[in-house]
């Protein structure tokens, strides 16, 4: 076995390239940072830190614009303050649920003073308290986001899922509780608006996974509609809490539960918490390298996403204290952190502060990197969405492969040169997995058609806690939350620093990039008929020569190693393609849209559906399919994200297809006309 670490560096992180290229490329190495940049970070980076901070931020409920938001986001400033980010600060933003920012209707702030739960017995001829079944003070997992106030003492009904009329068919629930398995906002519209009921008690499950439904003690976090026509409360209780329940329900027996809730909307901003590293150079410290994550969720909400948060506060904390001592130079570009509430934050921050926006070059976003063992979690280092083809996706991927690398020879051998493990952690292997695009967190918001902020997204899944009062620091890693650290620290200050110096060696990890993406193509190429195969070559191709376009977001690429680049690409497809283009489609296919300006962001956003409140139609095709690696709301992302004023119906069908699997050509059709008829695309007309 090979001395630890020597196969991967000659002055820093190397990358190898022998991958059955031709001789010249096979013998190529490069560095993407300096050894001593490398050196640095490792030795900074500290889980323990992190998982410290970890564990303040995870006792307080983090909801929007409430007191345990803000709680935690002071405690993040002034861990900022001291570490030197002098201009650290919690930004407000207006939020009224009137008020729009982009396609996101705000969300006014949700506090909860009390809530409880009990289950009463009889005695004589009344009833007292005999179980307390769930209190906000013990467990706010318990009580469902966006509950009203209410007191309540009523009879519990069963009505199985609670989603559809049937499950209310001969039952009397006009002013009790409900007993439902199904999330409350699903439930509330037919047991609170159409039947009458008066609260209601989910025991939904954990989020499906291979270990969905194994742990009956599990409670599930709950939501209920912020623009609910009717507000009520909902109260969360575990699976086998509910199947006793059940279980005397059936035999007849009658259960009365008091509930008792002071909580609700209340009128404040949304505030996101934000602060920079300026950087060096008098031109390029305009331009701005983000790191994202969202601080709002449930208490404890350790790895959802409390990891995300204390892990960019690290790589702040790191990157400061390094500058500071002269250990690694100042980059050129700023780096801005920033704590939102998820997604809605992003878009009201991007909406409400343009100026940040048009700085920002690239967002690295964190969501949920500290899952241990007990989580079965797995780290994702993510590409982006296949619209907005960049580099910047190999540069993480490489730094992800970089600490899989040594972490697998520390784990097997005792010897690394970096085997990034916190004292407190473990030492097994990485093994983070580079995959391609998800949604499911902000990094959508920075990606999508109206911003085009290229993302790297790392996140755990599975996670068998996720959403549930087990997501506790109890089941987070501090030797994953540092090489999670590592892994941004590591891509952010490169892309920070990037200059025209550095183009050739980021040429050389696309390239091979380039070869593994070509090879997954043609193995998934060839199941598919004669037409798809060559709408999913040529869509392909033309992503990999936005790939190597994307540098000039940040530095030109010059014109003789762009002609080599160019060139390496077409004798791929040259070896692929055979097929000419097919012609030029007529009709609903032929025709062209454009994005208006505004409103900015995606159609679906957080507690709020921009497309469903404007649309009246019939319910849409696209969003119901199903494909190989995508469902409805994948391919409505994409394929506005597409529309770019030159491209036609056909030609955002193939690309959307090559992505996620085939979709009916109609099915795009009608979903884009229904995009121009809400007034978010207008038709090109064509040339006379």
């Amino acid at each position: 076995m090979p001395e630890s670490g020597s196969r991967y560096r000659r002055t820093g992180l190397v990358v190898g390239l022998a991958l059955g290229l031709p001789a010249p490329l096979a013998s190529q190495q490069h560095t993407l940072l300096p050894e001593p940049v490398i050196a640095a970070l490792a030795a900074e980076l500290s889980g323990e830190r992190a998982m410290r901070n970890l564990e303040s931020v995870a006792r307080e409920n983090r909801t929007r614009g409430s007191a345990g938001w803000h709680r935690a986001a002071e405690l993040i400033r002034d861990e900022l303050l001291a570490a030197g980010l002098s201009d650290a600060r919690i930004e407000p933003f207006p939020a009224d649920g009137e008020r729009f920012y982009g396609t996101q209707r705000s969300r006014p702030p949700w506090d909860a003073e009390f809530a409880e739960l009990w289950e009463l017995s009889r005695t004589g001829d009344g009833w007292t308290r005999r179980i307390r079944l769930a209190s906000w003070d013990a467990m706010p997992i318990t009580l469902a986001q966006d509950s009203e106030s209410g007191d309540v003492t009523a009879d519990l009904v069963d009505v199985g899922e609670g989603t559809a009329e049937s499950d209310y068919t001969g039952k009397d629930i006009t002013g009790r509780l409900v007993l439902a398995a199904s999330q409350p906002r699903d439930v509330a519209r037919l047991a609170v608006d159409r039947f009458g009921a008066a609260g209601i008690v989910s025991h939904a499950r954990n989020q499906r996974t291979a270990w969905w439904g194994d742990n009956p003690d599990l409670v599930r976090w709950g939501h209920l509609d912020t623009f609910a026509a009717n507000p009520t409360f909902a109260f969360m209780i575990s699976p086998r809490q509910a199947a006793q329940y059940r279980e005397r329900l059936a035999r007849g027996e009658t259960i009365r539960l008091e509930a008792r809730v002071r909580a609700g909307q209340h009128a404040g901003p949304f505030e996101v918490l934000t602060a920079t590293i300026p950087g060096s150079d008098p031109v390029l410290r305009s331009e701005e390298i983000v790191y994202s994550c969202h601080l709002d969720h449930q208490r404890p909400g350790a790895n959802d996403n409390a990891s995300g948060c204390v892990t960019i506060l690290e790589v702040a904390r790191t990157l400061a204290r390094l500058i500071a001592d002269g250990r690694i130079p100042r980059p050129a570009r700023t780096l801005r952190f920033v704590w939102p509430p998820e997604i809605e934050g992003t878009l009201v921050l991007l909406n409400g502060r343009p100026d940040i926006a048009a700085r920002i070059k690239a967002a690295i976003h964190l969501d949920m990197v500290g899952g241990g063992r007990e989580t079965k979690s797995i780290l994702h280092v993510t590409r982006g969405p296949a619209s907005l083809p960049s580099f910047i996706d190999d540069v993480a991927a490489a730094f992800g492969e970089f600490v899989n690398q040594e972490s697998a020879e520390f784990a097997g051998t005792g010897r690394a040169a970096y085997p990034l493990i916190a004292p407190e952690g473990g030492k097994e292997a990485l093994q983070a997995e580079l995959v391609e695009f998800t949604m499911g967190s902000d990094h959508e918001v920075y990606a999508e058609g109206s911003f085009r902020i290229p993302a790297i997204y790392l996140n755990d899944w599975p996670d068998r806690y996720i959403h549930t009062n087990l997501d506790s620091p109890a089941n987070i890693d501090p030797t994953k939350l540092l090489r999670a650290g590592f892994i941004a620290a590591a891509s952010g200050y490169l892309l920070a620093t990037l200059g025209s110096t550095d183009v050739d060696g980021l040429l050389q990890v696309v390239r091979t990039a380039a070869l593994r993406r070509t090879a997954a193509m043609m193995e998934r190429r060839s199941a598919l008929p004669a037409a798809e195969a060559d709408a999913l070559a040529r869509a392909h191709f033309s992503h990999e020569r936005g790939v190597i376009a994307s540098f000039d977001r940040f530095v030109p690429v010059p014109a003789a190693a762009r002609r080599e680049a160019d060139a390496f690409i077409a004798g791929l497809e040259r070896l692929v393609v055979t097929a000419p283009p097919a012609e030029r489609p007529a009709g609903s296919a032929a025709t062209v849209y454009r994005r208006r300006p505004d409103p900015k962001g995606p159609m679906s956003v957080f507690g709020y559906d921009y497309l469903a409140d404007h649309w009246r139609g019939v319910p849409l095709h696209l969003l119901q399919h199903s494909g190989l690696r995508g469902a409805g709301a994948e391919y409505a992302y994409e394929t506005l994200n597409f529309v770019d004023g030159r491209r036609n119906v056909q030609e955002i069908r193939d690309l959307v297809s090559a992505e996620f699997g085939p979709i009916p050509l109609d099915a795009v059709a009608e979903y884009l006309a229904a995009l121009e008829s809400i007034a978010i695309l207008q038709r090109v007309e064509p040339a006379r």
